[in-house]
């Protein structure tokens, strides 16, 4: 609201101002002439003017004030229109990332984080451009339309002239020009997503760059993907702008046509020079005007591949986000009801007809060559994935109702998790052992606990900042052994009841896993514990071996049964 008023007070003040130039430029020529004015004879008695010398000061400082006025209103209209362009940039940025946490994790696998990088990032901060360009650029028509409006009450004609004039020109260039602002808008949208994944790559593998010397390789590939979203910037940059520089000439051409014509219409120079004054003011404010309108469509054609992915994100489909407000408690056991899964049509089902069943309480382990679906097994253990055939029943109840979809959340609170790859976040080591928790509200006892389950309390209170010492980004401080026991203690403050290693110990030494897998069976037998291994030896002293093999159980009983067969 506060907006719209401002936005048309910038068209009152600019035509107000354009109307001051009028008496400004007619003392400056003929003050005799204005002096005879009627309103001039009933008001210089009262204001004590005497003679047409004493208009001059009025003239300039109502001419002053009124271009003042103009400048400052634009000037307000100018911030708001950022502020109000950020505000919705903020809101649209935070929205398309809720719609992106809250998809399910088979839309995650699919997905390549460079591309949500760019649209969350680059492709939201080129919309909040667009926003604005919107907002200045209805400021800048209403603008034209008012300057427009003051020309024709001075001189209808040359108005229109002026109106057909300038106006057609930049609606002939917006013509020809379109496809081009279309065709790089999305070439640049593309080589910013190879940018983003470029450096993704290089800086990810930045042990083995450094290692085999190939920052060149790397370089070379980021240049290949900056150089065209730069060069193409540019072009679209020369579209927008160039039609100012014609027309500022075209301008000149046209107000020296004017004088010549008004000159000679009005019988001399002197006569015309208050109408001549105000059409090169008018042109004056009129070309810049236009020209933001032209360059605020020019931008937002070219932006227009980037505001096609901030419209993909923020549509969607949102599942119902449900609060939680106690785990699913397993009382009995986990069921596997010929279960198959696979990641797509066309694509081989890499679960088919699986059946098992997990007690409480019991340590079941896993094992199986690549690709025999251990892992997807346990991603739809934990509710990961939804089975395309089949049931999970939990104590009898079916993990999948749709009847009931707060179960499925209940269920995942009611897991930890330790993956093969750990991600630390660039934060303290009780930051990232409590992590997603706020750090007003960690409990340090529990951290602590679980930091000496996990076998990495003496390390960690040996360092000089203790439980504060940042592990840096992705954990580069600290080695392999270190960042995957932090991640076991992650999963063991949560205090779950039901806790799953996929592979959590591989990098881990004999002795430091013996340590580990010692202190996890020492844990309340309550505790249901799920992992995955190729080293036989982790799960030796399981209650069950699971051998998978296609998706299908193959073996099934005790480790000194099924290890001997494998």
């Amino acid at each position: 609201m506060v907006l719209s008023l401002v936005t048309l007070a910038s068209a009152v003040a600019e035509l107000v101002s354009l109307g001051s130039a009028l008496p400004f430029l007619a003392v400056l020529t003929e003050p005799e002439q204005l002096w005879k004015a009627p309103w001039i004879q009933q008001w210089a008695p009262k204001l004590g003017w005497s003679s047409p010398s004493e208009l001059l000061g009025p003239a300039a400082g109502v001419f002053a004030f009124a271009a003042v006025t103009a400048a400052l209103v634009r000037l307000a209209n100018l911030w708001l229109s950022g502020q109000l362009a950020a505000a919705i940039g903020s809101d649209l940025s935070c929205e398309a990332y809720r719609k992106t946490l809250y998809q399910p994790y088979s839309v995650h696998v699919r997905r390549n984080s460079s591309a949500v990088i760019n649209s969350v990032t680059g492709q939201i901060g080129t919309t909040v451009s667009a926003i604005n360009l919107v907002l200045q650029t209805s400021t800048s028509t209403l603008v034209a339309i008012s300057l427009l409006l003051g020309l024709f009450c001075i001189d209808w004609a040359v108005a229109l002239s002026a109106a057909g004039l300038f106006g057609g020109s930049y609606v002939l260039i917006g013509f020809f020009s379109r496809r081009a602002l279309l065709a790089n808008g999305r070439i640049i949208n593309d080589s910013r997503k190879d940018v983003v994944k470029s450096l993704q790559e290089g800086i990810g593998a930045i042990r083995d760059v450094i290692l085999d010397g190939t920052q060149n390789l790397y370089l070379d590939i980021y240049r290949r993907s900056d150089r065209p979203q730069r060069q193409f910037q540019a072009r679209n940059q020369f579209l927008s702008l160039f039609p100012r520089f014609s027309l500022e000439a075209l301008g000149l051409i046209a107000i020296s046509v004017l004088a010549t014509a008004l000159a000679a219409q009005k019988g001399g120079g002197a006569a015309a020079m208050p109408v001549l004054g105000a059409f090169a003011l008018g042109a004056q404010r009129l070309l810049p005007a236009m020209q933001q309108t032209y360059s605020g469509w020019s931008n937002l054609k070219g932006f227009s591949a980037d505001l096609g992915g901030v419209l993909e994100m923020l549509q969607q489909p949102l599942p119902d986000v449900l609060e939680v407000n106690k785990k699913l408690v397993l009382k009995s056991e986990v069921r596997f009801c010929e279960v198959c899964f696979s990641y797509g049509q066309g694509h081989a089902g890499v679960l088919n007809d699986l059946s098992l069943k997990i007690e409480r309480g019991q340590r079941v382990g896993f094992i199986g060559s690549t690709g025999s679906g251990k892992s997807t097994t346990v991603d739809v253990l934990m509710g990961l994935l939804s089975p395309t055939k089949g049931q999970i029943l939990v104590d009898e109840l079916n993990l999948h109702d749709h009847a009931y979809p707060e179960r499925l959340l209940a269920w995942r609170s009611a897991i930890a998790h330790v993956p093969q790859s750990i991600y630390l976040a660039d934060s303290s080591i009780a930051g990232n052992i409590a992590f997603g928790v706020p750090t007003d509200q960690i409990d340090f006892d529990r951290v602590r606990l679980a930091a000496q389950q996990a076998q990495i309390a003496s390390f960690i209170e040996a360092s000089p900042d203790g439980y504060d010492s940042f592990v840096g980004e992705r954990g580069i401080r600290l080695s392999g052994g270190q960042r995957q026991r932090l991640g076991i203690a992650r999963a063991l403050y949560k205090q779950a009841q039901v806790l799953i290693l996929d592979e959590a110990t591989s990098a881990l030494d004999n002795d430091t896993e013996q340590a580990v897998m010692d202190a996890i069976n020492q844990l309340d037998r309550n505790l249901t514990v799920v992992m995955i291994a190729h080293r036989l030896s982790t799960v030796a002293k399981c209650d069950r071996v699971i051998r998978l093999d296609h998706g299908r159980v193959v073996a099934d009983g005790p480790p000194s049964e099924v290890l001997a067969q494998a």
